[in-house]
């Protein structure tokens, strides 16, 4: 004869956004390198950047440095993202004016922001996170430009036109193109030095 547990099942905790940041705080401060995310009510690790995710996120950080001085690419900022700031995102890369987020705490409103970048890991959420998730967070929470940096496929993908959710407009170009970052960024990005550093990667 088989047991019947009639005990009441148990249901998955959502996480609420200030419970959130209190797990997120100690896990950072508890542990060197580890950072959480919260992206469609799961919890996620923040993949620690290799050496070739570095370059490409400051190749990035160069080219807006010399094209926009009077903006900055804000590396491993927490950002409130989705509808009802409900998610918390670190992006690889913020986009915003200088002073912007003077005060701002450890997870800013992305009121402001002009664009977010994420450059893929070589694990196995990315797809699901990079590609997926975080684009409809990005589109949720209104930042006009999202550019995603795909190591796996070579390619660099403008999102742009945020609405319903949505980025209404994607521009996908493989490493070694040129590539346009739409109003309000306006700026032409020649992408040759990621495809000489993909190329070369041993990773």
């Amino acid at each position: 004869m088989t047991a019947v547990d009639d005990r009441p099942q148990s249901h998955v905790h959502a996480l609420e956004p200030a419970e959130f940041e209190r797990l997120a705080s100690v896990a950072a401060r508890e542990s060197e390198g580890l950072r959480l995310e919260l992206i469609g009510g799961k919890l996620g690790v923040k993949a620690v950047p290799d050496g070739l995710h570095t370059a490409m996120t400051m190749w990035l950080v160069q080219q807006c440095m010399q094209r926009k001085p009077q903006w900055i690419v804000h590396v491993g900022l927490g950002l409130k993202v989705e509808t009802y700031r409900h998610g918390r995102a670190i992006p690889d890369g913020t986009l915003a004016p200088i002073g912007h987020f003077v005060g701002a705490g450890e997870w800013a409103e992305p009121d402001g922001v002009l664009m977010t970048l994420e450059v893929t890991s070589f694990d196995r959420d990315t797809t699901q996170r990079d590609r997926i998730d975080k684009p409809r967070a990005y589109a949720e929470a209104g930042i006009p430009v999202f550019l995603l940096i795909d190591r796996d496929t070579r390619e660099i993908t403008v999102h742009s036109e945020p609405g319903n959710g949505v980025y209404e407009k994607k521009v996908t170009v493989p490493f070694g193109k040129t590539v346009i970052l739409p109003a309000p960024v306006d700026i032409e990005l020649d992408t040759a030095q990621l495809l000489t550093w993909a190329t070369a990667d041993k990773g």
